[in-house]
Order: structure tokens, then sequence, then C-alpha cells
């Protein structure tokens, strides 16, 4: 089968397209047929060698993926050879085939496309856990959302205004603040052009926000802390700068202030009902209308490095997949 390998550490052309035996699958698993395999940054960082206890080059990236199953390991009882499914991994989406644990497979409603179900497992639920279950968000609060056009950010802007949160959101441009805006940010706010503290402040009468969805670190990470109100909250999900931030216990100690971290993978490996409690929600949210996914530009597989670039050059909006 064909999939894209990283060859070794580095820039997007680290990523080649190689042949490699089609898996079989073990006992509690399946194996899929991919129609769409997500991009998620945590890939590129990966690939850059940033990621901890990331995989070892030479390896087959992605996360997430969705398709049909093909083949079904011993002791799995509930999937069947045609069943459409989607799942998050460890490795190994981008490519034909992969295999998963039927455990962390999730079944796709004919009514949602494979792009738009690969979209749906890393995006939706480190939104919704960090909004909530990790974030405390209440009706009657104001959140920011940084890089509120991403694949999170667009999740994470749907569930807070359904929620009925005030919502405020960065981007930079004028297309990704008009996306962030259609799916209900009261104020979005372009980075690269406005201090987003200035808004915040100007916005809720000096006070500041309840909480912060973070993920970008660096600078963007301690502007985020004054953007806050005292008793606030951040909940940081990732570090798109590649700049980790580091913050003064002394800081949160005399404004009162929380910090949280979140990471989807270590979460689900430690507490998986935690996080997998907000499938229903997030299915009936899908089925009734109230959400959706949103896509962005998809890309051959063959041009996962073009697929890459495009990410790391700050172009998408929405949701970035792969078609074998």
């Amino acid at each position: 089968m064909k999939a894209i390998e990283v060859d070794s550490y580095g820039d997007s052309d680290e990523l080649s397209v190689v042949d490699v035996p089609t898996p079989e699958p073990g006992a509690g698993e399946v194996r899929i047929e991919i129609k769409a395999a997500g991009i998620n940054f945590a890939d590129i960082m990966q690939r850059r060698g940033h990621y901890p206890d990331g995989p070892e080059a030479p390896y087959v990236p992605g996360m997430e993926a969705a398709g049909t199953v093909d083949a079904v390991g011993e002791g799995v009882d509930d999937l069947s050879v045609g069943d459409r499914v989607v799942g998050m991994l460890d490795t190994g989406g981008y490519a034909e085939y992969v295999t998963a644990p039927a455990a962390m497979l999730f079944p796709v409603p004919e009514a949602m496309s494979f792009d738009e179900a690969a979209g749906f497992p890393v995006q939706f639920l480190t939104a919704h856990a960090s909004l909530f279950e990790w974030g405390g968000l209440e009706t009657d609060e104001s959140v920011l959302i940084q890089a509120a056009a991403g694949g999170v950010g667009t999740a994470a802007v749907q569930l807070a205004s359904n929620h009925g949160a005030e919502v405020f959101g960065t981007a930079s441009t004028q297309e990704k603040l008009d996306l962030a805006a259609e799916l209900g940010c009261d104020h979005p706010i372009n980075y690269t052009e406005t201090d987003f503290r200035e808004v915040v402040e100007a916005e809720t009468d000096g006070e500041g926000v309840d909480l912060v969805l973070e993920s970008v670190g660096d600078d963007v990470f301690d502007r985020s802390l004054d953007a806050m109100s005292h008793f606030g909250r951040m909940v940081t999900y990732g570090v798109a700068s590649g700049v980790p931030a580091e913050v003064s216990n002394q800081r949160l100690l005399f404004e009162n202030k929380t910090v949280k971290g979140f990471h989807l993978g270590q979460a689900t490996m430690h507490d998986p009902d935690r996080v997998m409690k907000a499938v229903p929600e997030l299915t009936e949210g899908f089925a009734s209308g109230d959400l959706e996914v949103i896509l962005g530009e998809s890309f051959a597989l063959e041009d996962a490095a073009e697929a890459h670039q495009y990410i790391e050059d700050r172009k998408s909006s929405g949701k970035i997949v792969l078609n074998p």
C-alpha cells in the first residue's frame, strides 16, 4: 500500500511517498480502508521533532482517519467489514490502510462525509474538553479562543456560542474572521492589526474574560493571561509557535488565575471516560445541524508535504484532510 513517511525530522520536504506492507489487524483491532485522514498541527510538531515523546523517524504520521472496515481481528464482535468508522490513532493515518483498536472507533453517520468525519475526533473532543470538562465554562461567562478559524477553534466557537457564552476569537485574515463570526464569535479580532487585550478590555469594561483557550505559546500565552479576569481560567492545549511559554507562580497567586493543560492523547490514555463521555452530545449536535465540521482544503495523499506547508504558511481555515 502507499503511505507517507517522515524520513527524518525537519521541514515539510521530509514527507515522502513510500510503499509499505498492508497491515494485518491483531486481536481487538480492525483494519480500515482510509477515505480521509485528518491533519493536525501536532503532526507538524512531530515532524519537526518538537513533540514530547513523539514517534521516532522514520514513521508514518497521522492521528485520525475515517473510512470503512476492511478486515476484523479476533475478539471484535461489534464491527463488521463495510462499517463506516472514524477514530484516533497513535500514528499511521497518512496511508491507504491502517489498523486501530476497535474500542477507539466511532460510527460515521451516512449523512456525514468521510472528510467531515476525519475532522471530528481530535478537533471536537479537544474543544469540548477544554471548554467544559477542564475549563468549566458557564452559560453567562466569556471566553477568548485563540486561532478561532482553525480546526479546534471553529469547533470551540460553535460549542461556546451554542452554550450561550460571549465569544472572543482571534484570526489573521478577514476571511478567517468572517468564518468565526458566522459560527457564533461575537468579537472577531485580527491579531495582526489589533492587540486582542485592548478589545477584551473595552468589551468587558476592564474585567477580562472568564476563560481562555490557548494553543500558541510564546508571548500569546502571556498576553492571554493579561486578558483574563480576576479568578479567570486558561486551558492551554498546544504550542503552535514552537516556543513553550512559562508562567510565574507568583503572578497566578496574586491575580488568582488558573492555568490548566490539556492533551487529548494523554487524557484519553489515563481517563478515557472523562473525554469520551462527550461523544453522544457531539453526535447529537451533528445530527441536529447545531454543529458542523468546517472543512478547509483537501489534498491527495501524495501531496501531504504541500498540505503541511499550506498549514505552516497560515493559509488554512477549518480542517485540512488528505484523501488516499
